[in-house]
C-alpha cells in the first residue's frame, strides 16, 4: 500500500499542471477571440487588449509552480521518492485548491476580461478601471495558490 502514496502524490501534482494549465489556455483563447475583433477595428487598442487577454494566463502558471513544489518535495525532481499512502493523499489533497480554483477561475476571469475588452473597444480611457474586474477574480487564484503552498511545505514536516 505505501507504494501507492508516491502514485497519489504525482496525480496531485500532475492536475496541478494539468487542469489549471487547460482552463488558462481555453481562458486566453476566448480572451483572444474578442479581442481580434476589437483590433481589426482599432488596431491602436493591441496593447491594452493583449494585456487584458493573458490575466487569466496566470492560474495555469500557478498550477505548474504547484506542481514543481509538489514535485521537488516528494522526491521526484531529486532526492527519495519514498513517500507513505497517507502522506501521498496528503499531498493529492494539498493540490486540489489550486486544480479546483485555478480551473473555475480561469474561465470566470476570461468572461470578465471579454467584458473588460469590450469596455476598451468603446472607451479605451476606462482601461485602468476595465483591468480591475478580471483583477478581482484572480484574487481567488492567488488564494487557492497560498492554501496550496502552504499545505505542500507542512506536509514535509510530517513523519508519517
Amino acid at each position: 500500500m505505501d507504494k501507492f502514496g508516491i502514485v497519489l502524490a504525482a496525480i496531485g501534482a500532475i492536475l496541478a499542471a494539468l487542469v489549471p494549465g487547460i482552463a488558462s489556455a481555453k481562458a486566453v483563447s476566448m480572451g483572444g477571440v474578442a479581442g481580434a475583433g476589437v483590433i481589426t477595428e482599432d488596431p491602436s487598442k493591441f496593447g491594452k487588449v493583449l494585456i487584458l487577454q493573458l490575466l487569466p494566463g496566470t492560474q495555469g502558471i500557478y498550477g505548474l509552480l504547484i506542481s514543481f513544489i509538489t514535485l521537488s518535495q516528494i522526491g521526484v525532481l531529486g532526492g527519495s521518492s519514498e513517500i507513505s499512502f497517507v502522506k501521498g493523499a496528503m499531498y493529492l489533497g494539498a493540490c486540489l485548491p489550486i486544480i479546483i480554483v485555478g480551473y473555475t477561475s480561469a474561465i470566470r476571469q476570461a468572461n470578465a476580461s471579454i467584458a473588460s475588452i469590450h469596455v476598451v473597444a468603446k472607451k479605451p480611457e476606462q482601461f485602468g478601471k476595465a483591468m480591475i474586474f478580471p483583477a478581482m477574480v484572480e484574487t481567488y487564484a492567488i488564494l487557492a495558490l497560498l492554501i496550496s503552498m502552504l499545505a505542500i511545505n507542512g506536509i514535509t514536516g510530517i513523519n508519517i
